[in-house]
Order: C-alpha cells, then structure tokens, then sequence
C-alpha cells in the first residue's frame, strides 16, 4: 500500500548560510559601525540570537535576514518563534528566536482530521513529529498532498518517504 510522510525540517545548511549573509550585510552597514549589532546561530539548540543597542535596530536587523532566510530556503521564517526581546548590560538588548522542527501535536491533529474529513480514501496517522499518509492509489495521495499544502499555509509543511 502506497504511503507517505508529512513532515517538517529546517535546512541547517541553508539557515546558516543565511546566517553568514546577514552577518556580512551587518558588517557593510554604515549605521551598524561601532554597535552591537550581531547574529549568532546557534545550532544544538536551534535557536537564533540577535544582539542589537534597541528594539529598533533588532527590528533593522530581522529585515536583513529573512529575506536571507527565505531566498536560501522558502517559507523558512514561518518557521522562527519570536522570544520576547531581553535587556542586557545596560542600554543592549537581544532577542531569541526559536527554530520550530517538527510537527507539533496540535498541527498534527488538524492534518489528521482534515484529512479525515476530505472523504479521500485515505488513513492518516500520527508518527511522532510526522504525519503518515497512507491509501490503496497514488491519485488519492496526490489529491492528499494538495489538499494539506493548500490548507496549512501558515507553517512550512514537507512531504516525502514515499513508499510504493
């Protein structure tokens, strides 16, 4: 029975390409010189830190790098979870921003259901971060596959693992 995955990964090579993108355009910048004005990716706990002087310069900061982001690897920044901005030592502020992988519970359960409900001849099924798709012909799959791309467009979704 053919069957594949639903899925959700970040491409660390091409986040910390941009990464490297963003740190040159902060370097170039005129009115960066002589600021704190940084990006630091830090990839064992998926997390991006932006150093800046104010909340004004993060925001300056943002705009540099997902359009970075998003010409390495599309819809990558819908991916990004805002932590609210910290103040450190003195006037200095930074802002986490967690790297989403995975599909969490409560998106899987709404694939799960909307799929459900399509009245597709499908079984949809919950494997840890993945959602399994499963049915007797590929056209079932492949009206799946368009059904939930087109449905779920506010986090980055990946299909693949097809088995024949």
């Amino acid at each position: 029975m053919p069957s594949f995955d639903f899925s959700s990964e970040a491409d660390m090579a091409a986040l910390h390409n941009a990464i490297d993108v963003a740190r040159r355009a902060i370097d170039n910048r005129y009115d960066f010189k002589g600021t704190s004005a940084k990006v630091e990716l830090n990839e064992k706990d998926r997390l991006i830190t932006l150093f800046g002087d104010s909340e004004f310069q993060l925001g300056q900061i943002k705009d540099l790098l997902f359009p970075a982001m998003e010409k390495k690897e599309k819809e990558s920044t819908k991916r990004l979870d805002d932590l609210p901005v910290q103040r450190i030592s003195g006037n200095k502020v930074k802002q986490e921003l967690k790297i989403k992988v995975g599909i969490d519970s409560e998106l899987a359960k709404k694939i799960v259901r909307l799929v459900k409900d399509s009245k597709l001849k499908v079984q949809a099924s919950i494997q840890g971060e993945a959602v399994r798709v499963s049915g007797a012909k590929r056209d079932e799959l492949q009206a799946c596959i368009a059904l939930v791309t087109k449905a779920i467009a506010d986090f980055p979704i990946k299909y693949g693992n097809f088995r024949d």
